[in-house]
């Protein structure tokens, strides 16, 4: 039984002592704005992505390579890729949305307030734990009870946020930002066909400059037919990125957190029933 109420006591007297320095805090923090920006740019990412191909569609580069006209169809190029991307936008909406609210939750456990609630159960269940009584279980059980409550109030959201961001970290980070990248070369691969100009014959053009008219316009289309080649590749990329992308930011922002949270409950029930047993010796 002493042995218990030390190591309740170490338990109070440690925990009051990592909440007061607020370094759980602090490294919850910088991982949470870490998480939270590279989720912030991937989304600028989509959004902008997706802005791009809507202008896009329906939009034909119209070229005249010898006097015949050529017209080739961006937007049919891009029309498999397009719901994708408006559907990841909304995904990365609701990640995004998850980060900001995980930030604010960090802010309200590591306010100071919350701490002093920790200190002052720390100090009651020292007091309960060790208080003369005959039924000395009893009141040992009810000290931990109370402590165990305040730890999980106090350090649920930072454990949650440093248990998700080590692990996606270690295991998506990498993905995602290569993603990320992936899919801003194919952003900048459609605003350059967009921006394509168009060469024209002007009628008061010497026959020379006609000619020369005639074959920059074939070379033109002769490069444009290969971007647009290069194009259709690399959207099929961009399809896969952006699944890889919806399946690791849903993976970081509410499967992990609720395994998290499952786990911390689980534990929290098992301490629980631990302390439970107490009363029955």
């Amino acid at each position: 039984m002493v042995k218990r109420k030390i190591l309740w006591t170490i338990v109070a007297l440690l925990s009051v002592g990592i909440a007061a320095s607020g370094i759980v805090d602090k490294t919850a923090e910088t991982y949470a704005e870490a998480a939270f920006k590279r989720a912030l740019v991937t989304f600028a990412v989509a959004r902008t992505l997706n802005g791009v191909i809507s202008l896009a569609q329906g939009t034909e580069l119209a070229l005249e390579p010898g006097g015949v006209g050529v017209n080739l169809g961006i937007g049919q190029v891009l029309d498999p890729i397009n719901d994708l991307v408006e559907q990841f936008s909304s995904v990365m909406l609701i990640a995004t949305t998850s980060l900001g609210v995980q930030n604010i939750l960090l802010k309200i456990s590591s306010w100071w307030g919350t701490s002093a609630a920790l200190a002052v159960a720390g100090l009651l269940a020292i007091i309960a734990i060790w208080w003369p009584r005959t039924q000395e279980s009893r009141w040992l059980a009810i000290g931990s009870r109370v402590l165990l409550m305040m730890l999980v109030v106090r350090f649920i959201v930072p454990a949650l946020v440093i248990g998700t961001n080590v692990v996606a970290n270690h295991f998506l980070e990498p993905e995602q930002a290569a993603a990320t990248s992936a899919l801003e070369a194919t952003r900048v691969e459609i605003e350059e066909l967009n921006e394509q100009d168009e060469l024209r014959m002007d009628p008061d053009q010497s026959l020379l400059d006609r000619l020369g008219t005639s074959v920059r316009n074939t070379l033109q289309s002769m490069n444009v037919e290969a971007r647009l080649d290069k194009l259709k590749s690399s959207t099929s990329q961009a399809t896969e990125h952006v699944i890889n992308l919806i399946v690791l930011f849903v993976l970081q922002t509410i499967i992990l957190p609720v395994v998290f949270v499952w786990l911390i409950i689980e534990l929290f029930k098992g301490m629980i029933a631990r302390t439970a047993s107490l009363q029955k010796h």
